[in-house]
């Protein structure tokens, strides 16, 4: 892969912000869109934009096929049995509440267990809470061991014969750790628990494959995989997918209704009430698309590149504390400079012209496991550089100089 060349795809990249260069290492947050993304969906609006799965006129059929092309790519995308595995939400966190309520309602009950990490993204805790409190189950975490990794010794305490779901990070956004997914689904799948897994870290980076996974539902953001914001995907299985309620109810998920009874389509269209957005799917497609034609061999490749040039000097920066595996990494690395809030260290490298994340990241509870109320995050991805990961570094101890001496 050449670099300058898949930059050129990208040019927003090619900026100063406050008079420098821009370096953009807030991709765990949001991805940049490729120019052929972008297209897309403008060629979406000028040749075919109508509502899908309801008009007999032209552009209502090119949309609808369109639409259904996407979700037969997403399907092969994540190696996921069938088309109608697949259905287009808002995002992540949307899936992972219609699970929550369309299918946790359906199974969970008092004295039942959901089982979690101490790492995950609030968008999978926050629902799972909610079910526990509406039915009366129990929340139950797994650690992480000295290595800031998942505990596979924690996961086989905590999940029992009363454990109904387990659902788990595929990356974590602040550590870089990778979740072993296979190994904590066979786990669950020996108590006929059911496996939900927030792909949204990985997906993007790494390939997926949910029947290797043995995953019952998968859910991810098109935004962190180069697609435009406002589209997601739940994956489930066909058969837990029959054991699941809608949770949104009007247009176009219905079979037949009269005054006093509505029968519901099948899966996947019974959850995709209204109008959904039908250019996030077909950017979603393109990302697909952009993503397959560079090839994840190259992108796992490069994006290593990046963190094994990042790693031991981040480590090697005077006041730095870096969380997560120490020697395995994905491309997220979350850490905090001595004596100073990460708000002022974000801003500072703002500044610099560098652009990182700051905060809790939605993951208040794996900040107290750590002991800080909130960390700086740098993430990379395959349009990265070297020479960005070096000015990202000269930065960082700009940073650290200016607060401890001022302006010389």
């Amino acid at each position: 892969m050449d670099v300058r060349t898949v930059r050129k795809d990208f040019p927003i990249l090619n900026q100063r912000v406050n008079g420098e260069p821009l370096v953009y290492f807030d991709n765990a947050a949001t991805s940049q869109t490729p120019l052929s993304v972008l297209d897309a969906v403008r060629s979406y609006y000028l040749t075919e934009n109508a509502n899908v799965h309801r008009g007999v006129h032209t552009l209502a059929e090119r949309a609808t096929e369109h639409y259904e092309r996407v979700r037969q790519k997403v399907a092969r995308f994540i190696n996921a049995e069938t088309a109608e595995d697949i259905i287009f939400t808002r995002s992540t966190t949307e899936s992972l509440n219609v699970i929550a309520r369309g299918f946790g309602d359906q199974v969970v009950k008092a004295g039942d267990e959901i089982v979690i990490t101490a790492m995950e993204h609030h968008s999978n805790l926050v629902p799972w809470q909610e079910l526990a409190m509406r039915t009366g189950a129990k929340l139950k975490f797994i650690e992480l061991d000295t290595e800031q990794k998942l505990s596979l010794a924690s996961a086989a305490e905590q999940i029992t014969p009363r454990t109904k779901i387990v659902a788990v990070t595929a990356a974590s956004n602040v550590l870089g750790t990778v979740t072993p997914i296979n190994k904590l689904a066979k786990l669950a799948h020996q108590v006929q628990a059911f496996v939900v897994v927030d792909a949204a870290q990985l997906v993007g980076h790494q390939p997926v494959d949910v029947q290797k996974w043995d995953a019952d539902f998968m859910a991810f953001s098109g935004h962190k995989m180069l697609a435009p914001t406002g589209i997601g995907v739940l994956y489930g299985r066909n058969d837990v997918l029959q054991m699941m309620r809608p949770v949104q109810f009007g247009g176009e998920m219905i079979e037949d209704v009269t005054r006093t009874k509505t029968t519901f389509k099948c899966a996947p269209l019974d959850f995709e009430a209204g109008t959904p957005n039908i250019s996030g799917v077909v950017g979603l497609g393109a990302a697909i698309d952009y993503l397959n034609q560079i090839g994840f061999a190259v992108i796992e490749q490069r994006e290593q590149k990046l963190v094994n040039y990042l790693l031991p000097r981040l480590r090697e920066v005077t006041g730095v504390t870096l969380y997560g595996p120490q020697y395995e990494h994905t491309g997220v690395f979350s850490f905090n400079l001595s004596g100073l809030h990460p708000h002022d260290v974000a801003t500072g490298l703002d500044m610099e012209g560098v652009a990182v994340r700051a905060g809790h990241h939605c993951a208040q509870p794996l900040m107290q496991t750590l002991g800080v109320n909130a960390t700086v995050r740098a993430s990379v991805a395959f349009y990265n550089t070297i020479d960005e990961c070096q000015r990202f570094l000269d930065a960082l101890v700009a940073v650290r100089e200016f607060f401890q001496n001022g302006i010389s």
